[in-house]
């Protein structure tokens, strides 16, 4: 990609979020799809166990869920502890990297849960336009 053509801020960077082969895009991913960005959320609150996890994600599957945090924790943003029980404990919970970005991302989930009468005024708008539904 031509330097010029990105913000003067992004020139510094060491990675580049736009190139298909960089590394932060798959992060991103983690981040930003439906179970991370929920995920992250509900670790925000504080530890959970994995079937904790899984009721306040409302509709995650168990194998979503144990993708997702795979990803999360190789990202460096969850921390899983295994507890040598009977039957074995697990705890997730976010690390200072993970709250950190779980902050930025809950701006982003209340601020979208303000704007909701928006949205739907909007998702109104278009289907009438539209003739869907």
């Amino acid at each position: 990609m031509d330097t010029t053509q990105q913000p003067p801020e992004a020139r510094d960077l060491p990675y580049d979020v736009f190139a298909k082969a960089c590394p932060s895009r798959g992060t991103l991913e983690h981040l930003t799809g439906r179970w991370g960005a929920l995920t992250l959320g509900a670790l925000h609150e504080g530890s959970l166990r994995f079937n904790e996890l899984r009721r306040r994600v409302d509709g995650v599957s168990e194998k979503m869920l144990s993708q997702t945090l795979q990803s999360l924790e190789r990202d460096g943003l969850v921390h899983r502890e295994a507890q040598p029980t009977n039957p074995p404990r697990v705890d997730y919970e976010l690390t200072p990297l993970g709250h950190e970005v779980a902050e930025r991302l809950l701006g982003l989930i209340r601020f979208v849960e303000g704007r909701m009468d928006d949205v739907l005024a909007a998702r109104e708008r278009y289907d009438v336009t539209r003739g869907a539904r």
